[in-house]
């Protein structure tokens, strides 16, 4: 049987940078993402943060759909508009749950215009996006989470990213009860992946670890449950490296410890998860 995980794609010829951030609801994806994002503004670079679904109105629909829990409601715009028979349409409601091939193929949708419309524009021009979530998500949960023949998922992603893919890609890996616990916390309501069953998450975790051991040169693997700023400093140190890479006459904005990661050989813990994936030391 074929692995569903093949080599990973090449790093992009652009001239832009593409970091993603993926992780389980609850993670605190987002929070980093949005430090990252203002962290780089205050250098004056050319920055977009993405989240997926949505980035486009068209992503913005399916997010709509997708995460809410009453369906979404079809409204013509006039009372008089008729279907080609002649029937007056009246306001229809796409009910949920999802076929979880449906599910799949709106979240491609989405990503295809935001890669076309905002993600590929931006890398070419030599800017920097930030992803919060990108197709690593659907590996892990319309694969892993939904059951999905995962070799179908990677192949409709590789249709949706036209061969863009991350250069880093951030994994905050955290036991599903934190997660849990953090949702509690919000105080919002949740929305429709977030009130899946346990088993659900830790499947769609158990995807992301998978994806992680088959990529560890493009994924860094951090534990979400550490403190925030220590986080975001791990992940700093990732990025500037990353920078100094691309940009070198950025060298003279970063402060001496920003200047990158540990030495390889000092990176950091393995995961308990999967050994011969690598966890850094905050």
């Amino acid at each position: 049987m074929a692995s569903p995980h093949p080599p990973p794609p090449p790093r992009g010829q652009w001239p832009g940078l593409f970091i993603a951030f993926e992780g389980g609801d609850g993670s605190g994806k987002s929070v980093q993402a949005r430090a990252l994002y203002r962290r780089l503004r205050r250098l004056g670079l050319d920055v977009g943060l993405v989240a997926e679904p949505g980035g486009t109105p068209l992503g913005r629909c399916v997010r709509a759909l997708v995460t809410g829990q009453d369906g979404l409601a079809l409204v013509p715009r006039s009372p008089q508009v008729t279907s080609a028979a002649g029937e007056q349409l009246a306001s229809e409601r796409i009910q949920l749950p999802l076929a979880p091939a449906a599910e799949l193929f709106l979240f491609a949708a989405s990503r295809a215009q935001l890669v076309a419309d905002v993600i590929k524009p931006r890398l070419e021009r030599g800017g920097i996006i930030l992803a919060d979530r990108y197709a690593p998500s659907t590996l892990a949960y319309q694969g892993y989470g939904r059951g999905l023949p995962k070799a179908l998922v990677r192949r409709v992603n590789e249709l949706a990213t036209a061969g863009i893919w991350p250069d880093l890609i951030v994994l905050l890996d955290v036991p599903v009860a934190v997660s849990r616990r953090r949702q509690q916390r919000r105080g919002k309501s949740s929305d429709r992946f977030e009130r899946e069953a346990l088993k659900f998450h830790r499947r769609v975790q158990r995807g992301y670890l998978a994806m992680a051991a088959h990529d560890p040169e493009r994924w860094a693997i951090l534990p979400g449950d550490r403190p925030r700023k220590e986080i975001g400093g791990a992940i700093w140190k990732l990025v500037s490296r990353l920078l100094l890479k691309h940009r070198p006459q950025l060298a003279a904005s970063l402060r001496p410890d920003e200047g990158g990661p540990p030495a390889p050989g000092q990176r950091g813990r393995r995961s308990h998860a999967q050994g011969h994936n690598l966890k850094l030391d905050l």
